[in-house]
């Protein structure tokens, strides 16, 4: 029989883990704590695969940027006050993080995974008849000031010395690009290998297919409790999985539960600095015009995106707990923001349209969890991958399964060790971790 894998998390990382599992002949389980209808993180997101986006979130001047929002109600980043330790510390990490040392180890890196991961989608597109309408249009990140220009052209000249093509613009060569969007800026660059798609129709394609596949769905199951036995002097295996009344043996287990990793590592004794970023969108069905070209509406950190023929407006950075509750202010500021750029629209073609809201998982580096664990011989994580989770799905899936048939990655993995920012050595598990049941 088939080696077993259980995937904990039904998002796109878990989807695009299993579709290259399967391809491997495994024997796959998803374990997913919603439903099949469900509308989480990777389904209202912007859509976008962007190899432009190789500046890790923990960067040069974020944190100075952060601070001269925090007062505006309606800014793209805010940060809820309150005590949390895990939100200190994820805080304290991300200060340290946030250094042009860093984004330089990192920004290769990020542009590998990337180009690879726009590569895959092509072959996804083929496979999945085109149902998801990956378009390689390029990308616009549209300045409405001249600082903001310069700013973006610096990044311009960084991604072209990592050999990707970037062209600066002023606002009458913006509008050629497309000539059919009216555009209110001062210029933008161009960044002609991003693509876009529409995310809720790429999972939908995957689900359908997997399932066809022989993919079991465990489905409104939430990892409760682990069984663990010992496997050498200090390193142990994962025995099974209690989920949705069911205990799930298997081989391999991959954890890439999105904003939930943290909690569910915890009955492993396991330490992810994970927050929730809470992002929000809205979708318009029938838009008054339709740009041919995704954008970023730099500023604003507002992301604009066609998708077989609707027209998504998604952004902010909200780091407020573990809640998908809809703050309108935020919404506020995504519809003031949309006209700002593009003249055509008007705050009242929003009236009516219902906000969506997923919980992006955010690493404090800006990096995502991927690998395996030194604690446990059988687990690999894949978490942390903030606002690129749709970008980096299918790279990420097919790193995942040449570990879990024991192959050399094809890219480098150090930089994204899950052991990087706790103590998830081979010591002792802990007392809350023993009473979970990860103990055998």
């Amino acid at each position: 029989m088939s080696r077993h894998v259980v995937i904990v998390g039904g998002g796109v990382i878990g989807l695009c883990t299993a579709w290259y599992a399967v391809r491997r002949g495994l024997r796959v389980t998803v374990v997913e704590r919603g439903g099949p209808q469900r509308d989480g993180c990777s389904f209202g997101n912007a859509g976008l695969i962007v190899p432009s986006h190789f500046v890790p979130l923990a960067a040069p001047g974020m944190i100075s940027l952060g601070l001269r929002m925090l007062g505006n109600p309606e800014s793209p980043f805010y940060v809820k006050p309150r005590l949390s330790w895990d939100l200190l510390r994820w805080g304290y990490r991300f200060w340290r993080a946030a250094t042009a040392d860093r984004v330089r180890r990192s920004a290769p890196l990020l542009r590998d995974l990337h180009l690879a991961s726009l590569a895959s989608y092509e072959e996804l597109a083929e496979q999945c008849g085109h149902e998801f309408g990956l378009q390689r249009e390029g990308l616009l990140m549209l300045c409405k000031t001249q600082q903001a220009l310069e700013h973006e052209a610096q990044t311009a000249h960084m991604a072209r010395e990592l050999g990707l093509a970037a062209e600066i613009l002023d606002a009458a060569q913006t509008a050629a690009r497309d000539p059919g969007t009216r555009y209110d800026i001062v210029g933008s660059v161009y960044y002609p290998r991003d693509a876009h798609l529409a995310p809720d129709r790429l999972m939908r394609a995957l689900q359908t297919r997997l399932e066809a596949q022989g993919v079991c769905f465990a489905w409104h199951a939430e990892a409760k409790a682990w069984q663990t036995s010992a496997v050498s002097s200090g390193q142990r295996r994962v025995v099974w999985v209690e989920a949705g009344g069911q205990r799930l043996e298997a081989d391999e287990f991959v954890l890439c539960a999105g904003s939930w990793s943290p909690a569910t590592a915890q009955g492993l004794g396991l330490t992810l600095l994970v927050q929730a970023g809470k992002g929000y969108s809205l979708t318009l069905q029938q838009p008054r015009a339709l740009p041919r070209l995704g954008a970023v509406c730099v500023e604003a950190r507002l992301a604009v995106t066609p998708m077989m023929g609707r027209l998504r407006c998604g952004g902010t950075l909200e780091l407020s707990g573990r809640n998908q509750t809809i703050d309108p202010r935020r919404v506020r500021g995504i519809v003031r923001a949309v006209p700002r750029y593009y003249p055509d629209f008007r705050e009242e073609d929003f009236v009516g349209v219902e906000p969506w809201c997923g919980l992006r998982p955010c690493s404090p580096d800006g990096l995502p969890y991927l690998g395996r664990t030194a604690r446990y011989s059988n687990l690999i994580v894949a978490t942390g991958h903030a606002m690129l989770g749709i970008s980096l799905g299918p790279i990420t899936g097919r790193l995942v399964a040449q570990l879990l048939c024991h192959e050399r990655p094809a890219i480098d993995l150090a930089l994204l060790s899950p052991d990087r920012h706790g103590a998830n050595d081979s010591r002792p598990l802990s007392a809350a971790a023993r009473s979970s049941g990860a103990e055998a």
